[in-house]
């Protein structure tokens, strides 16, 4: 075997769907041994995703329908703001403030994480708002249905065990923050 072959190569690529939130292409692939396949794969721009913790260690979390699963499911507040190339920290407070009407004091960066990256070319950027102080959400037409709830940490962590919390990209969020000991 070859070092210097690339495990997967992009032969071709054809776009199969385009709208203003995500294009899907479909890349035929040569793998390392010659064989060759097909890849489906959606491109999403990167996001965010903010954990409030206030000083007593409660969080804040949003619900709303998620309309790929037919549900309403709790999170941490997540999206995108701006154009290409905004500053993750800027997008943060935006989201933050517009989710849930909360600004922080502070917004650490705890890490970048890859959203199902067998499937999709996207990731999110971490981070642990504090020093929160409360004001008006600002919601998108998207968010009217969105609710925001403070629940206490022992409540959060019943939740998760429980498997109410089921959103992959909050669980991850605080399994990071957990493992560098910042919560």
């Amino acid at each position: 075997m070859s070092e210097d072959r690339p495990d997967i190569e992009r032969v071709s690529s054809r776009l199969i769907y385009e709208n203003r939130w995500m294009r899907v292409r479909e890349d035929a692939i040569r793998r390392r041994d010659g064989s060759s396949g097909v890849y489906g794969v959606i491109e999403k721009p990167d996001f965010v995703v903010v954990a409030p913790v206030h000083e007593d260690g409660s969080v804040t979390l949003v619900q709303q329908y998620r309309y790929p699963v037919a549900a309403r499911h709790w999170e941490f507040c997540q999206g995108l703001w701006g154009p290409p190339g905004t500053d993750p920290a800027l997008a943060a407070a935006h989201e933050l403030a517009e989710e849930t009407g909360l600004a922080a004091a502070s917004l650490l960066h705890a890490g970048f994480l890859h959203n199902s990256y067998g499937t999709i070319a996207q990731g999110y950027h971490v981070f642990l708002g504090t020093g929160l102080t409360e004001g008006e959400a600002r919601r998108e037409a998207e968010e009217q249905d969105l609710v925001s709830r403070r629940v206490g940490r022992a409540e959060f962590e019943r939740m998760i065990r429980a498997g109410e919390m089921r959103d992959g990209v909050t669980l991850a969020a605080w399994g990071l923050l957990l493992v560098r000991g910042l919560v």
